[in-house]
């Protein structure tokens, strides 16, 4: 691999970037209108404007992305996450273009784009799976039918969404007609796709998920649990790793069930098997696997001592890990915040120029931003800022460092999730660590 396209924005582009050029790897970035003032333009060795601001015009042109590949020589391409990231027809495009696409096969993201494949998938490898549908629902009074088969309370989801859009509870049948249109409409409006699947909701859940490499031999390994569980809209806002919630015996399961979804599709490069743990029963669910690089990943890395682009690298490079065959031990305590441009309250976005940016510093901690001083966050994009990474040595060294570096943390102009943060990290039930996907419903 000699010159990679980025094709990406924000803070990953630049994540991906810095990586690569340090392993001597020429790069390309491409932009769009609305991004061009942004740091990863100016930190990548080439740059290429794509087009207008609307995603279709720019992140999703995968004809453009290809012609610029073309046009700079580059013979790799990293999607980052969201936008083309986990799409298998664009995946194969790369590769018949002649270029090495980094990530997993178009065979494994195509088996895991939709939920309900994927539920049947991970259920013949023997992978556990909640109670819930088998194929698409019709209609809402097919929905009505599989909840009375399923029982109460049940989660109504779009098959081929991600992200926490178009999800809601159902506690009874007049709730499910309700959550069934709406999921159903946002589905269509955002996947292309109405299709609509139900599972047993679990009251009382934490959602933990297991980072993974398939490595170019062809071998799967799990490099530990993140704990996902602070979210709104069902989508995260917080991560950490180790979970609270996971002693010995109950992690070597969660990496078992893991490695066992990843051998089923053959994957190779990064994933992560996103899973359920019903704090009532301990029982453990598969809910999806991302075929691509998570938000979340630094977690992992702070407290393994890796860089998980330049094993995605090396994998696509055909080359071993650089941890031998075996995966590091876990270390300390690491800590990833969400820094939105959003209201902290309600979190809904709130774009702006940014007319202060000052990043903590410090044994510790981290940071991968998207923006600087002067930057307009426009509302084109999902509003991340930054990613604020902390490691301690445990969990409460990691809290009190993560309270410090989010009281330096100044950002003005836009609207900031960052008094959020100082909530959440004094909130009783996430300093215990017995917390649950509802925690932050208790706080607002």
């Amino acid at each position: 691999m000699q010159k990679l396209l980025v094709a990406n924005r924000g803070e990953i582009a630049s994540r991906v970037i810095r990586t690569a050029q340090r392993l001597g790897i020429a790069t390309v970035a491409v932009y769009s209108e609305a991004d061009a003032e942004l740091p990863f333009v100016d930190l990548a060795d080439e740059a290429v404007l794509l087009g207008a601001a609307a995603p279709a015009d720019s992140y999703l042109n995968a004809d453009k992305l290809l012609q610029i590949a073309a046009s700079t020589s580059a013979d790799a391409l990293h999607p980052g996450y969201g936008f083309l990231s986990e799409s298998p027809d664009f995946a194969a495009r790369v590769a018949e273009a002649g270029l090495t696409w980094v990530g997993p096969g178009p065979a494994a993201m195509l088996a895991m784009s939709d939920k309900i494949d994927a539920r049947a998938t991970m259920a013949a490898a023997g992978v556990p799976v909640a109670p819930g549908t088998v194929e698409p629902v019709a209609d809402v009074e097919a929905a009505v039918a599989e909840a009375a088969r399923i029982g109460y309370p049940v989660m109504v989801k779009a098959a081929a969404g991600g992200g926490g859009i178009g999800m809601a509870a159902a506690a009874d049948e007049n709730e499910l007609r309700s959550a069934f249109e709406t999921a159903r409409s946002r589905a269509e409006r955002f996947f292309s796709s109405p299709s609509i699947l139900l599972e047993r909701f679990v009251a009382s859940a934490r959602h933990i998920e297991v980072q993974i490499l398939g490595l170019a031999d062809g071998t799967v390994v799990a490099l530990g649990e993140r704990e996902c569980s602070v979210q709104r809209r069902h989508q995260k806002v917080a991560e950490e790793s180790p979970s609270a919630a996971v002693d010995d015996e109950l992690r070597d399961r969660l990496n078992a069930i893991a490695v066992a979804a990843g051998e089923a599709v053959g994957y190779r490069n990064a994933g992560t098997v996103e899973l359920l743990l019903d704090t009532e029963t301990g029982q453990v669910y598969f809910l999806e696997m991302n075929t691509r690089l998570q938000v979340e990943h630094p977690v992992t890395e702070a407290v393994l001592g890796l860089d998980l682009v330049e094993e995605q690298l090396r994998i696509a490079d055909g080359e071993p890990p650089t941890f031998g065959g075996t995966p590091p031990e876990s270390r300390g305590h690491a800590i990833e915040l969400r820094v939105y441009a959003e209201d902290p309250k309600r979190f809904l976005p709130g774009p702006g120029t940014i007319s202060e940016w000052q990043e903590p510093m410090g044994d510790g901690i981290r940071v991968d931003a998207g923006y600087h001083v002067g930057n307009t966050v426009t509302p084109f994009y999902d509003p991340l800022l930054a990613k604020l990474i902390v490691w301690g040595p445990d969990r409460p060294a990691a809290l009190d460092r993560a309270r410090g570096a989010v009281a330096d943390f100044h950002v003005s102009g836009p609207k900031c999730n960052l008094p959020f943060f100082t909530e959440l990290l004094d909130n009783p039930s996430f300093v215990s660590g017995q917390y649950d996907t509802g925690i932050v419903a208790t706080m607002r």
